[in-house]
């Protein structure tokens, strides 16, 4: 499917490799701009697609097109792309701008669908919550799909909680690193080398995440299994539930959601 993707960043190079590799669209279907002659040749040089400096040139032919740009950058690309994207079906990953604001710059009769990624998609591992305006038919609601379902496991929710998965998906990477990365000066501080702490610290959240999504296990559950009697184990839990692990997370989580919701 013919494909325009405004913005050539970390994001939207990841996607177009899903796109290609999910067989949604081949190279020669994808078109991409960006101001950055840089981004722009590094994008051409590693997927083989067609980049232009223009952006009406880049969506003129598409059928689909992605709007991959700083939020704050929106007003703008609003106006210079209002009338070239009529009639076409428009996916914004842009982070806290909601349907209205896009109809708003776009214009009330656009086919819209928003969409919100996580950082994890650039390793083909991310989760997208996304959702559709009132003009978005059901059939065009699949092609919205199948072309998030190339990168990403995709979700259709109410736009009411995009502000939850903007912090429960969109955030929460950076509070795992920081987990991560705490486990590992704790192994530091213990004698392990920091490269093996790194790694033995990512690999078990890793495994463990998958264990909870591959068994359909309660996280509580699996922790328990865990938690031997008298064992290592609970002595760690002890001293997490003591300093408020939980309520810190949970409050993190609203706290970015509360944000979210702001913007």
């Amino acid at each position: 499917m013919k494909t325009g993707v405004i913005g050539c960043g970390n994001m939207a190079t990841a996607i177009i490799g899903g796109l290609i590799k999910g067989s949604f669209a081949v190279p020669g279907e994808i078109t991409a701009s960006d101001r950055s002659d840089g981004a722009r040749r590094k994008l051409a040089e590693k997927y083989g697609v067609s980049t232009k400096a223009d952006n009406k040139k880049c969506v003129e032919n598409a059928d689909v097109v992605l709007l991959a740009v700083k939020p704050n950058v929106f007003p703008v690309i609003a106006k210079e792309l209002r009338e070239a994207l009529r009639g076409k079906l428009v996916i914004s990953i842009m982070a806290g701008r909601s349907i209205a604001d896009l109809e708003a710059g776009l214009g009330a009769e656009q086919k819209i669908v928003r969409a919100m990624p996580n950082t994890p998609a650039l390793v083909g591992a991310g989760i997208t919550g996304w959702c559709a305006n009132k003009n978005v038919t059901e059939g065009e609601k699949k092609t919205a799909g199948a072309f998030i379902a190339a990168f990403s496991e995709a979700v259709e929710l109410p736009e009411s909680l995009m502000p939850v998965v903007t912090s429960v998906s969109g955030s929460s990477p950076a509070f795992v690193y920081m987990f991560i990365e705490a486990l590992a000066d704790g192994a530091v501080a213990e004698g392990m080398p920091r490269d093996a702490a790194y790694r033995f610290a990512a690999k078990t959240v890793f495994g463990s995440a998958k264990m909870v999504l591959d068994t359909g296990r309660h996280p509580g559950e699996l922790k328990d299994m865990v938690t031997s009697p008298g064992g290592t184990t609970i002595e760690g839990v002890a001293v997490l539930e003591n300093r408020g692990f939980r309520a810190a997370a949970l409050e993190a989580v609203r706290a970015a959601a509360k944000k979210a919701r702001e913007m």
